[in-house]
């Protein structure tokens, strides 16, 4: 009714008909039997060749005929994030010490308590994959770390304005400078307990001066 191959014949065998009490039995549906055959077929399939469960790698039907094992749980494919690049957000940087980043027009970085603050509101440019470019809004400068660890506002985009992008698993965002590193370790974008900027050598990725959150303008 529906045998797939004779080697699985077993799995699906002919509905009996019989009485009860003097009434006939009714048989199952041809469709929930070949439903049912089949959902044992994958699972005894996927069991013996370890092939790729459904909806990964392949789809069903193309497991079972090609008999193929993709070693799904081994490898794991490499996702592409190139559409990232070019993107670009409007965000206040609240970093984890209460403080807005801000770069005002003398290219001077600080942190401000003022939601709505001008300088405060940042362009957040994709340039590369985990790769941005902050700009503020109201001064057209680029947030910038020199050599030394020092945040500036720079006139011109640079490599010094390129910055890492990672988001932690608290949650909150860290950026460490792309073109330095002091003695081998990253240089972040960080705020100490009173709003001022951190030399970027003295910050580490787990402390809370370096943790941002990309807030939506209000």
């Amino acid at each position: 009714m529906c045998r797939w191959t004779p080697s699985v014949a077993h799995l699906c065998p002919e509905p009996a008909l019989g009485t009860t009490a003097g009434r006939p039995l009714s048989s199952p549906s041809a469709a929930s039997l070949c439903l049912a055959c089949f959902t044992l077929l994958l699972v005894t399939a996927g069991t013996a060749t370890g092939a790729c469960p459904p909806g990964v790698g392949h789809e069903p039907l193309q497991v079972l005929a090609s008999g193929v094992n993709c070693s799904w749980t081994l490898e794991r494919h490499a996702r592409s994030y190139n559409h990232l690049e070019g993107d670009v957000r409007l965000r206040r940087l609240y970093s984890a010490n209460k403080f807005f980043l801000c770069v005002d027009k003398t290219g001077k970085v600080d942190g401000t308590r003022r939601k709505n603050y001008a300088d405060s509101l940042m362009e957040i440019r994709s340039v590369s994959v985990g790769v941005v470019a902050i700009k503020s809004v109201s001064t057209g400068l680029y947030l910038a770390m020199s050599k030394k660890g020092t945040l500036f506002g720079s006139v011109k985009y640079n490599p010094s304005c390129k910055f890492k992008e990672r988001i932690e698993e608290n949650g909150y965002n860290t950026y460490a400078s792309l073109r330095w590193k002091h003695s081998g370790r990253q240089m972040f974008v960080s705020l100490n307990g009173r709003g001022k900027p951190r030399r970027g050598h003295k910050a580490r990725r787990r402390h809370p001066s370096t943790h941002f959150l990309p807030m939506l303008p209000s």
